[in-house]
């Protein structure tokens, strides 16, 4: 089952950093092609780990006292 809400944020989320990411990028390196293959290949990678790791925050029960 799909989380709606963990996707739309992942979604979100990724732009934000991925923007980031290129801005990092073509500062350092000058040149809009390799910040544009950096940032298509973080994307890709991070926004599966962002999703994994939100819905393994999902399952944790704190105490509303803290842990």
């Amino acid at each position: 089952m799909i989380h709606c809400k963990s996707l739309i944020k992942t979604i979100s989320w990724r732009c934000i950093a991925t923007t980031d990411t290129f801005l990092i990028a073509w500062l350092i390196t000058g040149e809009y092609t390799f910040a544009g293959a950096i940032a298509g290949l973080e994307i890709c990678t991070k926004m599966v780990l962002y999703y994994l790791h939100e819905r393994g925050w999902a399952k944790i029960k704190l105490a509303k006292n803290g842990i």
